[in-house]
């Protein structure tokens, strides 16, 4: 599975966001939000970010986790690394 599509189908049944509830905030099909969390399809960068945005105004704490699970800790990482 991607990235994408493990942070996301996590985040939705965590915060119990329906992938219905996700397409009609988005303004897309849910076949599309079917195919990202079933890994089917990944999302583009700017489909991430819309994705970030639409979760932080169904769920903050779902959002905030969202782009944890996306992009891990890299920012953390690269501090505790610098001498």
């Amino acid at each position: 599975m991607g990235r994408a599509s493990d942070a996301l189908k996590q985040v939705l049944d965590t915060y119990s966001i329906s992938q219905n509830k996700l397409a009609v905030a988005l303004g897309i099909d849910c076949s599309a939000v079917f195919q990202w969390v079933h890994d089917q399809r990944e999302p583009s960068s700017e489909t991430i970010v819309e994705i970030t945005q639409v979760l932080k105004i169904l769920n903050p704490l779902a959002a905030k986790e969202f782009v944890q699970l996306y992009l891990g800790n890299i920012v953390e990482d690269d501090q505790d690394n610098e001498p």
